[in-house]
C-alpha cells in the first residue's frame, strides 16, 4: 500500500470549549497575594517578602492553570470531557440545564455512579445519559458556558 493510499481518521471538531477559570479569579488571587506582600513586606526582610510572594504567585498562576485546563470536546463520533471519553453509540439524549437544573442535578438529585465534570463557576451544565449497559455511569454530567449548543451537537450526532 502507497502511503498517499492510507486511510487517515477524520479529526473534524463539531465543539470544543476549554473549562478555564473566568477573569475575576485571577483578580482576584492577585488581591489575595497582594495583600500577602504587604503583610511579609513589614514584617521580615525585603527580598524574603518577594520571594515568597513571587513564590505564592507562580502557585497560585499553576493551580489556575492546571483546574482550568478540562476541555469539553465532540470530534469523529466521541465526546471527550477532561481524561474521560466515551463514544456517541454509548449514548443518549443530552439535556441542556440551566442553572437551577445543575444545581439540582450535581446536588439532590445527582447519582453517585455519574460521571461528573463540574466547576463552581459555571452555573449551567449538560446531562447525557449513557445507553451502555456495561458501563456503570448512568448519566455523564459536565459543566459548560454553552448548554444548548453541546447537547444540540450531542443529539445531533449519528448513533452507530
Amino acid at each position: 500500500m502507497r502511503n498517499s493510499d492510507a486511510v487517515t481518521p477524520s479529526t473534524r471538531t463539531a465543539y470544543h470549549e476549554r473549562l478555564s477559570v473566568p477573569l475575576r479569579w485571577w483578580v482576584q488571587g492577585v488581591m489575595l497575594v497582594a495583600t500577602l506582600w504587604l503583610a511579609l513586606i513589614v514584617a521580615v526582610p525585603e527580598t524574603l517578602a518577594w520571594s515568597v510572594t513571587a513564590a505564592v504567585l507562580g502557585l497560585m498562576a499553576l493551580a489556575f492553570l492546571a483546574y482550568g485546563s478540562a476541555q469539553l470536546s465532540v470530534a469523529d463520533g466521541t465526546l471527550r470531557a477532561g481524561r474521560a471519553r466515551i463514544s456517541a453509540a454509548d449514548l443518549g439524549t443530552a439535556e441542556a440545564l440551566d442553572p437551577e437544573g445543575a444545581r439540582l442535578a450535581h446536588g439532590r438529585d445527582a447519582d453517585a455512579r455519574a460521571y461528573f465534570l463540574m466547576r463552581p463557576y459555571l452555573k449551567r451544565a449538560v446531562r447525557v445519559e449513557v445507553t451502555d449497559p456495561s458501563d456503570p455511569a448512568p448519566y455523564w454530567l459536565v459543566s459548560t458556558r454553552h448548554p444548548d449548543a453541546l447537547a444540540r451537537t450531542l443529539n445531533g450526532l449519528p448513533r452507530d
